[in-house]
């Protein structure tokens, strides 16, 4: 789909913060509040604007701490409908927080979460390996996330360390 550039603009300012306002835009984007409403509208409609997600670190909260592994899979893909149909029955499980084909060594990369590593691990032994097209998967277990999403998630985030030279 071909986009308008005040779409393009309103997609930057809402991909930099999905909390501005829309009289807010308007002013940034020298555009009136209700054709900025009517191009998000268009665009959640179009399905370009996917959703508006809040940013949390669940490690931080005690007791809503929360194990993550990405998985990849390795599938034998169907003839007529290729990695399609496979991936639908793995993404519609809720252990999965995401799911992406890749090229490579590995077709599928799933982002799996549970409580417990042996959550993960049945998960995978119980659920995902049994899938008829499902040949072989490797499991990373995440132990820190240092950025996600283009946000930093520790530490003084401006603080450079490098050390001063000067001539």
């Amino acid at each position: 789909m071909k986009l308008l550039q005040e779409q393009l603009d309103i997609l930057e300012v809402l991909e930099e913060n999905h909390q501005v306002s829309t009289k807010s835009i308007g002013e940034q984007l020298q555009l009136d509040e209700e054709e900025v409403k009517d191009h998000i509208k268009k665009l959640e409609q179009e399905g370009i604007i996917v959703s508006y997600p809040t940013l949390i670190d669940w490690s931080k909260i005690e007791g809503k701490e929360a194990i993550v592994a990405m998985v990849d899979v390795k599938v034998t893909p169907k003839r007529g409908v290729g990695f399609d149909e496979v991936a639908e029955r793995i993404y519609r499980y809720p252990e999965v927080k995401s799911l992406y084909l890749m090229s490579g060594t590995y077709d599928l990369s799933v982002s799996v979460e549970g409580k417990s590593m042996k959550d993960i691990a049945l998960f995978i032994s119980e659920k995902l390996s049994t899938i008829d097209s499902v040949v072989s998967t490797t499991t990373h277990f995440m132990l820190k996330k240092y950025k996600h999403d283009g946000v930093i998630m520790e530490g003084d985030k401006d603080d450079d360390r490098r050390m001063v030279i000067t001539p």
